[in-house]
């Protein structure tokens, strides 16, 4: 543990010599501060397990783990766009740092109330909420601030890289949180999350973000500072403006639609179709964590085609097919189920990755956050959604019945997407903006 420490200051240290101007050093900067928060996110998310858990042992009510899972979605849906005009308005380091602040307090007076005894379901409930919500301003900050770190070279390569964090979390933390579980005190649990929110504000303490020219000339006095409101409605407009973006935008509320539902659906389709339990299960959705860190890998390794949106429609048509995988398997072929989520996991990650990439390339800096927020709660409010109606279908009719007409659908998607040119030539939309855009790297 000593020598870790010690790496990792002396990484902070180097990372904090170069100048944000000199982009052949960039890489000790930018992972300096991601590999905090990548620590950070897997406190976290071993903490969401053990919260899970907790609840599910000492209520054993499947409404109150609803509620639960609600209050870990609703700051996203509703006040997303709310908050990535802020991130567009603030620093986003200080951002990042009050984040990570505020959800190691909410965590440290949980663990304090778990040590006395005294926990209770409804704080735990504003718990969860504030740690999603502190959640939300930092992921929008850390995409943001992304493009002002890396190279628009490497940004595809960097979201592989992320896709890679996602998958291996996906395959590590369930089991590391049942572990741990097992053998620590809950309290005990908050802490190593609290250990690990500190890690990531370490670097964010001596490593200065670049700001973007909006930002910097408004902290000036340069020019007037629009409201809230404003900005808001500024980023719908840029958004609506744009129609390859609003159509991948339309595109994602469709994939939300009909993906998600299906594999929250996968318990019951092991358990009745394919006579499975708990551990074949844990095969299929290890099988599609392991998909989703080879597809980061794939993607960090090799960057993607050179128009980053053929990555992701090529990698939309995989999704597809893996999904058929699944829904046309025999009964008596569980592993065909494996191989299919194994797929669908690292076509996530083609598809992912470099849309993200456009994002951080194309769209100005100062409007990212907006982009990034509205994108990401439009399409998680489908996601309810469709679970209410992929319920009833899957009853009346089978639940390989959902699962066929996911894959179709993200097909024929892709198919129709290749064929619209504002799609095809979505990461050259902004181009001529950007040419004349001088993003100015400095340090506040």
């Amino acid at each position: 543990m000593v020598v870790i420490g010690f790496l990792w200051v002396k990484g902070v240290v180097m990372a904090t010599q170069f100048s944000t101007k000199d982009g052949k050093n960039w890489k000790s900067r930018f992972f300096t501060i991601w590999g905090g928060q990548a620590l950070s996110i897997l406190g976290s998310q071993l903490v969401q397990f053990a919260l899970i858990w907790y609840l599910t042992i000492k209520t054993g009510s499947a409404t109150v783990l609803a509620t639960a899972s609600l209050v870990g979605m609703l700051p996203n849906v509703v006040l997303g766009p709310f908050v990535g005009t802020l991130v567009d308005r603030w620093n986003r380091r200080k951002i990042m740092l009050l984040a990570d602040t505020t959800v190691s307090l909410a965590t440290v007076s949980l663990a304090i109330l778990f040590a006395l005894g005294a926990e209770t379901i409804w704080y735990i409930y504003v718990v969860m909420f504030i740690r999603s919500l502190a959640g939300g301003f930092h992921s929008n900050a850390m995409n943001a601030s992304t493009s002002l770190l890396v190279p628009v070279e490497n940004l595809t390569r960097v979201q592989g890289i992320n896709q890679m964090l996602n998958g291996g979390l996906n395959i590590f933390s369930a089991p590391m949180g049942a572990v741990l579980v097992e053998f620590l005190s809950m309290q005990t649990i908050l802490a190593i999350d609290v250990v690990t929110a500190l890690l990531a504000i370490i670097p964010l303490i001596f490593i200065q973000i670049p700001q973007p020219n909006k930002l910097l000339d408004c902290s000036a006095g340069k020019i007037e500072k629009s409201t809230v409101w404003q900005d808001m409605k500024a980023g719908l407009r840029y958004v609506v403006s744009w129609p390859g973006l609003l159509i991948i935008g339309l595109m994602t509320i469709v994939v939300n639609f009909t993906i998600f539902p299906a594999f929250s659906l996968l318990p019951l389709m092991v358990k009745d179709f394919f006579g499975g339990n708990a551990i074949q299960l844990g095969w299929v959705q290890s099988a599609m964590g392991i998909g989703v860190f080879s597809g980061g890998a794939l993607l960090g390794l090799w960057g993607g085609f050179k128009r980053k949106i053929f990555t992701s429609l090529s990698a939309l048509v995989g999704l597809g097919i893996g999904i058929l995988i699944v829904a046309l398997a025999p009964s008596s072929a569980l592993y065909m189920a494996i191989i299919g989520a194994y797929i669908a996991g690292m076509m996530i990650s083609m598809i992912m990755g470099p849309f993200f990439a456009i994002i951080q390339s194309s769209v100005e800096p100062e409007m990212q956050a907006r982009v990034f927020a509205l994108m990401s709660s439009v399409g998680t409010a489908m996601v309810p959604l469709g679970l209410m109606i992929a319920g009833p279908i899957s009853d009346h009719f089978s639940i390989q019945s959902w699962f066929l007409m996911g894959g179709i659908v993200c097909i024929l998607m892709a198919i129709v997407a290749l064929s619209i040119p504002a799609v095809v030539n979505l990461e050259h939309k902004k181009e001529e903006t950007r040419n004349t855009t001088n993003i100015v790297f400095e340090l506040n």
